[in-house]
This record gives C-alpha cells, sequence and structure tokens, in this order.
C-alpha cells in the first residue's frame, strides 16, 4: 500500500508538471514537459542517493571501522524486518541525520560526527529508526522525486516567463501562473515532508517500543539547531531529508509557510500520545 501511495504520488506530481508545460506552450510543451518529467524522474530514481551523498561528503563505515553503529542498525532492521541499508558518516560537527535511496535493497542511511557526539546509545536508536521507518514507507524516494519535480517547475516557470506560451492569453494570468505553480509545487513538496515525518516518528517508536529515546533526541537536536549552526554545505533541496532540518537556526518571517519539517514540539507532543497508547497495551 506504502508503495502504490509513493508511485501514485510520482505520477501526480509528474502530470502536475506536463500540464504546467501545456499552459506555457500548447502540446509542444506538453511534450517538452514530459520528456523532462520523464528523465528528472529517472536521473532522481536511479542517482539522486548518490548525488547527496557525495555532496555532503558521506563516508562508507562497516562494521569493522563503526562497530556500535552498524550494531545499532543491524539489530533495529531485524525488528523492522529491513535488509540492512549501507552506512555512511558525515564528516561535520552539525548534528543531524538522513535516509536515501530508491528502495529496501538501495536504501542507505548517513548520520553526522556531530549526532554521534551528541546523543547517547538509545537517542541514537531512536533517529536510526526513524530513518529506517522512512525507508520501510518509500519516503526516501518520493522525497528525491517531490524535490526534482518542484525544482523542474520552477525552471519551465522561468523558460515560460522569457519564451512565453500562447500569444492570446491574458499576460497577466501567464505571469501569475509563473508564481503559483513553482510555488504550488513547493508547498506540495512541503506538505509530503512533514506529513511523513509524523509518521516515520510514529515508526521509529513502534520500531523501538521506546518513544522517548525519540523524544529526547529531537530536543537535543532541536536545541543545537536553534544555535544557528549550519551542516556544511547545506542545500534546501535536501533540507526535508534530514531528521530536522539544517536550516531551522537560520528562520526568516517566512519560515513557518516553508518549514520542511513539524515543529519539533508537536512532534514530542505526538510521541508523547503514542507513548500512552504503548502504555495501556502492554
Amino acid at each position: 500500500m506504502e508503495k502504490f501511495k509513493t508511485y501514485f504520488l510520482m505520477v501526480g506530481l509528474t502530470l502536475l508538471f506536463i500540464w504546467f508545460g501545456g499552459l506555457i506552450g500548447g502540446q509542444t510543451g506538453m511534450l517538452i514537459a514530459f520528456l523532462i518529467a520523464a528523465g528528472m524522474n529517472f536521473y532522481a530514481y536511479y542517482y539522486s542517493d548518490k548525488q547527496v551523498l557525495a555532496h555532503y561528503d558521506a563516508i562508507p563505515v562497516d562494521e569493522s571501522n563503526a562497530p556500535g553503529l552498524y550494531a545499532i542498525v543491524r539489530r533495529l532492521t531485524q525488528k523492522a524486518g529491513l535488509p540492512m541499508p549501507k552506512l555512511y558518516i558525515i564528516p561535520d560537527p552539525v548534528p543531524n541525520a538522513f535516509a536515501t535511496g530508491r528502495n529496501y535493497e538501495h536504501a542507505a542511511v548517513a548520520v553526522t560526527e556531530g549526532l554521534l557526539d551528541l546523543l547517547d546509545e538509545e537517542e541514537i536508536e531512536g533517529v536510526i529508526a526513524h530513518e529506517l521507518s522512512h525507508i520501510k514507507h518509500y519516503d526516501i524516494l518520493i522525497g528525491s522525486v517531490a524535490a526534482t519535480i518542484a525544482g523542474a517547475i520552477s525552471m519551465l516557470a522561468n523558460f515560460g516567463m522569457f519564451f512565453g506560451g500562447d500569444r492570446d492569453r491574458n499576460p497577466i494570468v501567464t505571469i501569475a501562473l509563473m508564481i503559483i505553480m513553482p510555488l504550488a509545487a513547493t508547498i506540495i513538496q512541503m506538505s509530503i515532508s512533514r506529513s511523513r515525518e509524523f509518521e516515520a516518528d510514529k515508526g521509529a517508536a513502534l520500531i523501538t517500543g521506546h518513544p522517548e529515546w525519540l523524544q529526547s533526541a529531537l530536543a537535543k537536536l532541536d536545541n543545537y539547531a536553534r544555535r544557528g549552526a549550519v551542516i556544511h554545505d547545506a542545500d534546501p533541496s535536501t533540507a526535508h531529508m534530514f531528521i530536522v532540518n539544517p536550516f531551522a537556526g537560520v528562520g526568516s518571517a517566512l519560515g513557518n509557510l516553508f518549514r520542511t519539517h513539524p515543529t519539533t514540539e508537536e512532534r514530542i507532543e505526538r510521541l508523547e500520545e503514542i507513548k500512552y497508547q504503548l502504555k495501556g497495551a502492554r
């Protein structure tokens, strides 16, 4: 079911892109948009994970050089019924983590050195379980595709602004579309990310059986983020992938509208509800 929902969202975003191409250039615009969307979906599906890992200088590790981290991930994957993902450590003091890859067999989890230094073992388990939940529900795939399509719509909008489209269309409407459609794509991307963060938090609580581990980790990560430190080469197009927004400490007036994650307070509150549910079920 989760896989079906993921592909449904991918198709929906692609159709949005093609429709927008038609608004700009009619049938020719739709054809060009389709070809661009197909190419970008292909790239996002097969190569987006390698790109983001390389962007953050992630270093692959295994049981021989990161035995503690490897043991945690192996234990949690067994509980979650997942194959062992590839593990990476990002050489950066800012604590954060993300998962990437296109499916269970081609998944990767990356954590920063700062996260390993800041959190205790139980809190690290909470974070890793969160990332494994993203993998289990194919969030890593839809996140990559949503970011790619949103960027493509913005590119197509700029193209339409300079090269126009149907000359009989009211130019005010055309200009409005140039502004509204990239905004709509961005909001779709953000809403997908924020709703799935809640689900990944819930999944982590169920995998570990201890929602308080993730609650504690999120509180520490949020407190650190408020200092304004940003992971090296942080890119807004990949912000939604991290367990906490890497730009959380550098907010703006529009920060709430374009926040890629729910607030930490909201996430902790929901985990508190799950904690009571789990206690009641025991």
